[in-house]
């Protein structure tokens, strides 16, 4: 089957739909195991969480017209954040994945230690601190370019990563405090969001 261009934004949209599918999956129907009780929450987290969830209302809510190219009128540009759109939602759905899996019953909407917590620094946690946090970006950046106005991208990754900042030094600042040493060490060696930018 020949997939024309004209057929490209469809392809996007109908991947990218999948992956939040996928997406919401790993987090609704994942098998929770009994959660230790907390340790310390930080609650000053929830307001980083709003930002994140306003950044995904503003991307979906500014949208275009539907199965068209983020960049009209330069097909080499529509191609290259077709194709950029769908490689984000694949990556960062299993990115999610894997470490909402290497998390297990650590993993919380908010910043929180529990008891016995355990400094996670394998598997995605061995690129980013926060790789959570780097899919949910991966998604935003897909959606933008599968059904956004390039304006309303721009203003969801300045608001997502406002709260995003709000969480990674919420978290850190726990981690910090019960890992000393060893949490000093680890943030120094490893990006918190993208690696060797954030």
């Amino acid at each position: 089957m020949k997939i024309t261009f004209e057929f490209l934004p469809t392809l996007v949209f109908v991947v990218v739909m999948i992956c939040w599918f996928v997406f919401a999956g790993v987090f609704l129907l994942r098998g929770k195991p009994p959660s230790p009780p907390d340790q310390k929450r930080d609650r000053g987290s929830l307001v980083g969480v709003a930002l994140q969830a306003v950044s995904y209302v503003i991307v979906w809510g500014g949208h275009r017209a539907a199965f068209t190219p983020i960049v009209s009128g330069n097909r080499p540009m529509a191609i290259a954040a077709g194709v950029l759109a769908i490689v984000a939602a694949i990556g960062s759905v299993s990115l999610v994945t894997s470490a909402v899996k290497t998390l297990g019953k650590e993993w919380s909407i908010t910043a929180r230690l529990v008891e016995g917590h355990r400094l996670a620094t394998s598997g995605p946690y061995a690129y980013v601190r926060h790789p959570i946090y780097t899919g949910m970006l991966g998604m935003l950046v897909a959606t933008g370019l599968a059904v956004s106005h390039w304006v309303a991208l721009l203003a969801a990754l300045l608001v997502f990563l406002l709260g995003t900042i709000i969480r990674v030094r919420s978290e850190d600042t726990l981690l910090r405090e019960a890992f000393g040493d060893q949490f000093e060490i680890y943030e120094r060696s490893v990006s918190a969001i993208v690696p060797g930018l954030y």
